[in-house]
């Protein structure tokens, strides 16, 4: 058992170590550029992985101001924090007037239609 926790405790390092290289954006990256850090991490397993941890990406606490995915500006907001997307959903009156016209549209195609297929139906059963 030792001796796989061994091998499979570097593997994990080296795995994790890479995948978070590969997902990090460009700018948090530091000292080497970021396909080098990926190699590096390749390469040079355990002390790779080590080195990527330790001084290859830009690390802090995650609700900083600022800095890190949830603090940047103009990131991802809820649809119900976003003022944008609350002003879209008011009611204007021109949109539901077109889409009651568009409705009214369809169901009028759809009755001529259901009224042609009444009328082919009626003719073939006199003609049979």
């Amino acid at each position: 058992m030792l001796r796989a926790l061994l091998f499979i405790l570097p593997l994990a390092l080296m795995i994790y170590a890479f995948i978070d290289c590969l997902n990090t954006p460009e700018e948090e990256v530091k000292h080497l550029p970021k396909p080098v850090w990926a190699i590096v991490v390749l390469l040079f397993s355990i002390v790779g992985a080590i080195g990527w941890i330790v001084a290859g990406k830009e690390r802090g606490p995650k609700g900083r101001s600022g800095t890190g995915r949830a603090g940047r500006s103009g990131g991802w907001v809820a649809p119900d924090d976003n003022p944008e997307f609350l002003k879209s959903l008011k009611d204007d009156g021109t949109a539901p007037k077109a889409d009651d016209d568009l409705l009214k549209d369809w169901e009028a195609d759809l009755r001529r239609r259901e009224e042609e297929l009444k009328r082919r139906e009626r003719g073939e059963e006199n003609e049979a």
